[in-house]
């Protein structure tokens, strides 16, 4: 067995059964090869049933099992598909392993192929509108295609913004640990927060104010035109409510013929722009801000717009608006 091409482990199978030959005990062969005890026993074994031949190869393993049969998976696609548990909505892992005799591992494996989440849910509304098509033509065509010499300002408001205060001081963040904030907190009043975004800079016109009523807006309708060029049309793309469309405001577009309002679809405010401003100033400012009053709000809001304002980025529109189920994204 010393022979240059021997594989190292049949010269250790050898020396084991020569050692145990020369009167080694189990023990001793173990120790001087550093190796265990049961190892040893079962070289020694093989020798004895197989000879020399029993040293030269590893005994046959059962190797990997075998896969799952295409009818089984097909049977557990189909279960999760169109059935449901009797305890419960939608199935688990767990459940439908029960359920088809099989492991957790295997249905997973099998969801994770056919992209299969039964745990998840998202919502969605479709627009009832009978001139769905047309108003969203409409307002997509002033994203891609803007009229010349105008302004395009989405506009909106972000109503009943609470001013939170937390019970308790907040714990600053730590390495391993993030900021932490109670759960409970007190309330100290609203603001509503007007918002016009310029579509094609990213500038925003703002003003908080108690209530959202058609007066509010007025104000903030003259405060857009304070702000704006007397000699550029403006174009204003708006949602449905109710305020928008009152005897007043239609009264004060026809004394600003340069002003022109432009509808998005019933059910469809995701079409207006401002919309993804209101998500940003949620999520960096007022979500996790604390506030002791609606002055201290109204004051964090303005300062976010300022900073803002500063490096304006508008939000660009990418899709083209012929297939009104892809027109959503921004």
């Amino acid at each position: 067995m010393q022979g240059g091409k021997t594989p190292q482990r049949v010269a250790l199978r050898a020396r084991m059964v020569l050692g145990a030959a020369a009167g080694q005990s189990n023990h001793g062969v173990a120790k001087a090869l550093a190796i265990s005890r049961p190892t040893v026993l079962r070289w020694r074994q093989r020798y004895a049933e197989a000879g020399v031949a029993g040293l030269l190869k590893d005994a046959p393993r059962p190797g990997r099992r075998k896969r799952i049969r295409p009818e089984k998976a097909e049977a557990i696609v189909n279960a999760t598909l169109h059935t449901t548990p009797r305890d419960a909505t939608h199935w688990s892992v767990r459940s439908m392993a029960q359920a088809q005799r099989v492991s957790p591992a295997t249905v997973h494996r099998i969801w994770q192929a056919a992209n299969l989440q039964p745990h998840r849910t998202k919502t969605f509304k479709l627009s009832r509108d009978p001139h769905f098509v047309r108003k969203l033509r409409d307002v997509v065509g002033l994203y891609m295609n803007p009229p010349a010499k105008a302004l395009v300002l989405s506009v909106d408001e972000k109503s009943q913004i609470q001013a939170l205060d937390r019970t308790q001081p907040l714990l600053p963040l730590r390495p391993g640990l993030p900021a932490r904030q109670t759960h409970d907190y007190t309330r100290h009043g609203t603001t509503t927060l007007f918002a016009a975004l310029n579509v094609l800079e990213g500038h925003v016109i703002e003003a908080c104010q108690p209530r959202h009523t058609h007066a509010e807006f007025l104000a903030f309708l003259d405060k857009i035109a304070r702000q704006t060029s007397a000699r550029r049309d403006i174009h204003l793309i708006l949602d449905n409510y109710s305020t928008h469309t009152h005897p007043t405001v239609k009264a004060w577009m026809i004394e600003h013929p340069r002003v022109h309002f432009h509808f998005t679809p019933t059910g469809a405010s995701w079409l207006n722009l401002v919309e993804r401003f209101f998500a940003e100033i949620t999520r960096k400012r007022i979500r996790r801000g604390t506030f002791r009053s609606v002055p201290a709000l109204i004051a964090a809001i303005r300062a976010y717009v300022r900073e803002h304002n500063k490096h304006p980025r508008p939000f660009i529109w990418t899709a083209s608006g012929r297939d009104p189920s892809q027109d959503q994204a921004l």
